[in-house]
C-alpha cells in the first residue's frame, strides 16, 4: 500500500456554520469545492489520513507528530464549543514514520507536545471529511522552521512509511494561502499577497511540485502565507509518482487566499524526483556563482571551507586586492542556504589589523559561531550563497527622514543597546521597517522613541 492521493484545502474557522453564522456565504465556492475534495478522499477509502496543520504546536528545528492513542478538539475558540472532532491516532504509523525520519537525520518525533487538543487547522478538513467517511486513523503532523528541503524529505518518508506499514494513505496539505490581498484584511495589503497566490495555484493546480522551491523565505513572509511548508511536505509525499491534479478553486474575499486542488497519484514517475531535481540545480547555480565571485567573497568561501573541514583558521593569501592588506573597515560576511539565513556575523568598526582579517574572522563567525544557527557542517557547503558588505563610517541623524534603506543601513541606540540593519535587504521595503527589524536585534521596544540614530553605506561583494 502507499499514498493514494492528497488534497491542499484551507481552514478559515467561519466555513463551520456554527462559527460562520452566515458569514461563510461569502465563500460558497470554497464550500463546495471543499465537499468535492473530501467526496473523493472517502472514494480513496484511505486506512489513514495524515493532516498537515500550521496551527499545532511548530518548533524551529523539529516536526511535531500526533503523540499518545486519541485526541479531541472543539471550536470553542470561535464560540462554538458544542461542535467537537474526536481522532483516533494510528500510533503504529506515527512509529514507523518517526523512525523512518531519523534514519534520515530528520528531526521528528512525538515530543514536545504543548496542547492535546486539535487545532482548528487539523480539524476543519475532518469536519468535512466525516460528513462521508469517518473510518479511518488520524497522524498529525506539525510545520518547522527549517529548510523547505526538509519539509519535503518529510512528505518522502511520509511515503515510505505508508509502504512498510501497508496502509492506503491520504495526505491533507492544510493551509490558508496570503493574508495581505486586501487593506482591511488581518495583515493588510502588501502585492506579494497576490502575487504570492496566483504562483502558488498555478504550481499546485499543476502539480509542478519543483517550483515550490523557488518561492524564497523572504517573499513568503512578505506575503503572510501560512500554507507553504504544508505543501511542500505533501508534494514530498508524492515523490516520483505519476499525479492527477485538478484545482478545484480559489477566493480571497476576507483577504485571505482560500486554494483547492486534489491530486491522484496513478502510478510511478521518476522524472518526478524534485527535490533531487533541486539539489542538482542548488548545486549548480553554488559552483557557477563561486567561479563569480570577487576576492572578498573568495576570501569568505575559503575560510569557511577550510575551516569547516579542518578546524584550522587559514592565513590571509597572497594576491588579493591592496585594500584588503592596508585598510581596516567593519565587515559583515552573510550566508544563505535556500534563500534563508544560515549565518550573518560582522563588526561596525574594525578590530583587526587590517580589511583581510576582519573579513577571515567574521567569516568563521558566521559559520559557526552565530547564536541563532547551528554550525555549518561540511555537507552544506555546496549549497552556501556568500556575500560581504565593507561598512564606511558611520555618521549620526536627527531623523528617519535621513535614511533610505536601498543606500544606507542603520544603526539603532539606547543606552547601552545597540542594533544594526544592513541597508538594501529583501523584504525590508521601508525605513520604518528598518528601524524596527534593528530595534529587535537589539532588544529596545518597538515603542521607543528616545532612541540614537546612526547611518553608513556599504559596499557589498558577491
Amino acid at each position: 500500500m502507499a499514498v493514494t492521493g492528497a488534497v491542499m484545502v484551507p481552514h478559515p474557522p467561519l466555513i463551520i456554520p456554527e462559527v460562520g453564522r452566515g458569514q461563510e456565504r461569502g465563500i460558497q465556492d470554497t464550500i463546495a469545492s471543499y465537499h468535492k475534495a473530501v467526496k473523493k478522499i472517502a472514494e480513496w477509502k484511505p486506512d489513514t489520513v495524515v493532516v498537515l496543520s500550521p496551527h499545532t504546536v511548530m518548533y524551529a528545528d523539529y516536526f511535531h507528530i500526533s503523540p499518545g492513542k486519541s485526541a479531541e478538539g472543539s471550536f470553542g475558540r470561535f464560540g462554538a464549543s458544542q461542535v467537537k472532532i474526536p481522532v483516533q491516532y494510528d500510533t503504529e504509523f506515527v512509529k514507523v514514520l518517526s523512525q523512518e525520519a531519523q534514519a534520515r537525520e530528520i528531526p521528528a518525533g512525538t515530543l514536545g507536545e504543548q496542547d492535546r487538543r486539535l487545532d482548528h487547522g487539523t480539524m476543519i478538513p475532518l469536519w468535512f471529511l466525516n460528513h462521508y467517511d469517518r473510518e479511518y486513523k488520524v497522524v498529525r503532523i506539525g510545520l518547522s522552521g527549517l529548510p523547505f528541503s526538509m519539509h519535503y524529505m518529510l512528505g518522502q518518508c511520509i511515503q515510505k512509511a505508508a509502504e512498510l506499514c501497508g496502509r492506503k494513505i491520504v495526505v491533507i496539505g492544510s493551509g490558508d494561502l496570503s493574508h495581505r490581498l486586501k487593506a482591511d484584511g488581518p495583515y493588510g495589503f502588501r502585492k506579494e499577497g497576490p502575487e504570492y497566490d496566483e504562483r502558488i495555484m498555478q504550481v499546485m493546480g499543476s502539480a509542478e511540485f519543483g517550483k515550490l522551491f523557488d518561492f524564497t523565505e523572504d517573499f513568503c513572509g512578505q506575503a503572510a502565507e501560512c500554507g507553504q511548508r504544508s505543501f511542500l511536505i505533501l508534494a514530498g509525499a508524492l515523490d516520483r509518482r505519476k499525479v492527477r491534479a485538478k484545482r478545484l478553486s480559489y477566493e480571497g474575499p476576507f483577504g485571505v487566499g482560500y486554494g483547492i486542488c486534489i491530486f491522484e497519484v496513478e502510478g510511478m514517475d521518476p522524472q518526478r524526483d524534485f527535490l533531487h531535481q533541486h539539489e542538482e540545480n542548488v548545486k549548480k547555480e553554488a559552483k557557477e556563482r563561486s567561479e563569480k565571485e570577487d576576492p572578498y567573497v573568495k576570501l569568505a568561501r575559503q575560510t569557511i571551507e577550510t575551516y569547516v573541514r579542518t578546524g584550522r583558521k587559514i592565513s590571509i593569501p597572497e594576491g588579493l586586492p591592496e585594500e584588503l592588506y592596508h585598510k581596516r573597515a567593519g565587515a559583515f560576511v552573510s550566508l544563505k542556504e535556500e534563500g534563508r539565513l544560515r549565518g550573518c556575523i560582522g563588526t561596525i568598526a574594525p578590530v583587526r589589523g587590517t580589511l583581510a582579517e576582519e573579513i577571515v574572522e567574521n567569516a568563521i563567525s558566521a559559520a559557526v559561531k552565530d547564536p541563532r544557527f547551528d554550525a555549518v557542517e561540511a555537507e552544506e557547503l555546496d549549497r552556501l550563497v556568500y556575500s560581504v558588505d565593507v561598512l564606511g563610517e558611520t555618521e549620526e541623524i536627527a531623523s528617519p527622514e535621513q535614511l533610505d534603506v536601498k543606500r544606507y543601513g542603520v544603526i539603532v541606540s539606547k543606552g547601552i543597546k545597540r542594533g544594526l540593519l544592513l541597508p538594501n535587504l529583501e523584504g525590508v521595503d521601508t525605513v520604518d521597517e528598518q528601524i524596527a527589524i534593528a530595534k529587535r536585534k537589539a532588544g529596545i521596544p518597538e515603542e521607543a522613541e528616545d532612541i540614537k540614530l546612526e547611518r553608513f553605506e556599504v559596499v557589498r561583494h558577491f
